[in-house]
């Protein structure tokens, strides 16, 4: 076995050299010192954790909320020749028994668990019998009671140091503010942990952010450009992800629905499709997402708004893991906003927890309403920078005009509070333009003087005044009166004319809607055969080992194999991902591909 943390990156997983902050996390686990990781996705968190796994005495300790991420990272490591197992709920008795005698004897480098699997007194029990090298908290950010995914298991993992005195605990995650950092190493209980900050910035991805109008036309619009392509659809409830998947596959587009209310054979049969088929679309709500490692993911779309910048982060990030171009799309309209509210007010959390919650919506909403880069602000959420637009973002290419909206904010909260702060956006643009509705004639709202004061600007003009008077704070969407809008503390500045109000312009959609090719990566016509041919070698090797295509190799190291054709198993060696491992189990095929294959 490769004694030093570069010789493994080589030998056993093929890459030349670490990336980032990887190697001196990696030193810092390997001299037995707690850590706080934070690396965006598709990062390398995985691998922060098993090189020293793989070098320190006793089997290395992984503690992982869910079942995929343990089978896929598993599947993986196997094929590598890493011994790896997990315990978890899907196994059969005799499936436990077996990794329980492997990891008895010795055999076993890397155990993949579950927090509440670890909670478990036997758990305990069996892991006190055998030297443990590390324990690494994936997705460690559930731990936080002020982050965007809090699990009530991961309470009891601060008592591991007690457990297991002088063993590495590594905090990992993808996302986390200041605040849920401080709550990671309190609760973890972390022994003066090095923190490892990566950039956040994930420069492959294209941000693009657009207000509802129609948002299934809208979202069929973004999805012709990404036809053949994996992604992932999400939805705010349950219904609304079966409604939309069956409509997206009346559009010819193949797609599966994903939320907690489906039964578990089901939940898991259409991730394990989605994981191993090629161009398959999930209409998921958030259940959906945490640890999957699929690297092809081309798109991430949202048709309502999410809970956070934290969230929308963290969802976002799992478009392009591989590095190739990847799209973060949106719609979002003013009853996503009222619609979480009302989730919030009804949930049983404590009035400080609302507060919090409260604001990090009205930080997404600032955000979604904001001109200019999208990708500076997001990441000066997270205490980031970035000394320059991005250029890869719809508020870089696409930039939105703005107008002065100051006559026009004091006559939409003039209507707000002549209709005595009682109805919701709709009625007062139809107020605003003169429209004698059934409600109008109800409330006799034809005989206020902001009755069709508004003909100036346009319905969706004056939507747009809402959701940006929203936005700045000048008015609030009061869940507790259906989404009533009413006045707030700063709406006096602007009706007395004391505060200046500048409106974003919607930009019109432009003809492409993404910063990129629509492929990922460029195939010559003289190179298709080879690379049909390459994807269909790896395809058979899978199904083979019974695992998802990209373990065996990368869409990336097919396309390196493309461009240089290496006829030995020395220039196999060269292309990025391959190592001793699977140029052993792999290479003769591939080999024979590209020899057999006229170019």
């Amino acid at each position: 076995m490769s004694d030093t943390p570069l010789q493994i990156l080589n030998d056993v997983f093929g890459y030349p050299a670490f990336r980032g902050q990887q190697q001196a996390i990696i030193e810092s686990a390997i001299e037995g010192r707690d850590a706080l990781v934070l690396m965006p996705t598709g990062g390398g968190k995985s691998l922060c954790y098993q090189v020293p796994a793989m070098l320190r005495q006793g089997t290395g300790l992984v503690v992982s909320p869910l079942i995929a991420l343990m089978q896929d990272q598993v599947a993986a490591l196997s094929e590598l020749g890493i011994e790896a197992g997990f315990l978890n709920s899907s196994q059969s008795f005799e499936e436990q028994q077996d990794v329980i005698t492997r990891l008895r004897q010795g055999r076993l480098q890397l155990l993949y668990v579950a927090p509440e699997r670890l909670a478990t007194g036997n758990t305990r029990a069996l892991l006190r019998e055998i030297p443990i090298s590390l324990i690494a908290i994936d997705e460690a950010h559930c731990v936080s009671q002020w982050g965007h995914d809090f699990r009530q298991e991961y309470m009891s993992l601060g008592e591991l140091g007690a457990m297991f005195p002088g063993v590495p605990r590594m905090a990992v995650t993808a996302t986390a503010t200041g605040r849920t950092r401080e709550e990671i190493v309190d609760r973890l209980a972390l022994d003066s942990p090095e923190v490892f900050i990566s950039p956040f910035d994930r420069p492959n991805i294209y941000y693009a952010v657009h207000a509802k109008t129609d948002p299934r036309s809208q979202l069929l619009k973004f999805l012709n450009s990404h036809r053949g392509e994996a992604g992932i659809v999400y939805c705010l409830s349950r219904k609304k992800t079966e409604s939309t998947a069956e409509w997206l596959c009346q559009q010819g587009l193949k797609a599966l629905p994903y939320h907690a209310g489906l039964d578990a054979e089901t939940r898991n049969e259409n991730q394990r499709r989605f994981l191993v088929e090629d161009g398959l679309i999930i209409v998921a709500t958030i259940a959906f997402g945490m640890g999957i490692d699929k690297p092809d993911v081309r798109f991430v779309a949202h048709l309502d708004l999410p809970k956070s910048l934290e969230s929308y982060y963290q969802e976002t990030g799992r478009a392009g893991r591989d590095g190739e171009p990847a799209d973060a799309w949106m719609v979002y309209g003013l009853q996503d906003v009222v619609r979480l509210r009302q989730m919030l007010d009804e949930s049983d959390a404590g009035e400080e927890h609302k507060r919090y919650e409260r604001y990090k919506l009205e930080a997404l909403l600032g955000w979604c309403e904001g001109t200019g880069c999208r990708r500076k602000p997001l990441l000066e959420y997270f205490g980031d920078s970035l000394a320059r637009d991005c250029g890869n973002c719809d508020g870089c290419l696409v930039p939105a005009r703005t107008w002065d909206g100051t006559e026009a904010a004091q006559k939409l909260l003039s209507t707000v509070y002549r209709t005595e702060q009682r109805f919701g956006a709709a009625h007062l643009v139809d107020v605003l333009l003169g429209k004698t509705t059934d409600k109008v004639r109800q409330h006799r709202h034809a005989s206020l003087s902001v009755f069709g004061i508004g003909q100036d600007l346009a319905a969706s003009t004056w939507r747009s005044v809402v959701r940006q008077l929203v936005a700045a704070g000048h008015l609030r969407a009061d869940a507790e009166r259906f989404g009533a809008l009413v006045l707030t503390e700063s709406s006096r500045g602007v009706l007395r004319g004391e505060t200046p109000i500048a409106f974003r312009e919607d930009p019109k959609a432009p003809a492409k809607t993404s910063g990129r090719a629509s492929r990922s990566l460029t195939i010559a016509d003289e190179d298709l055969p080879l690379w049909e041919a390459l994807r269909a070698c790896r395809q058979s090797l899978a199904d083979e080992h019974n695992v998802p295509a990209y373990v065996i190799f990368h869409d990336r190291t097919l396309h390196e194999m493309l461009t240089v054709r290496p006829q030995t198993e020395g220039e196999m060696l060269s292309v990025s991902g391959i190592g001793q491992t699977k140029l052993d189990r792999y290479g003769a095929d591939f080999l024979n591909v590209i020899r057999d294959t006229a170019v």
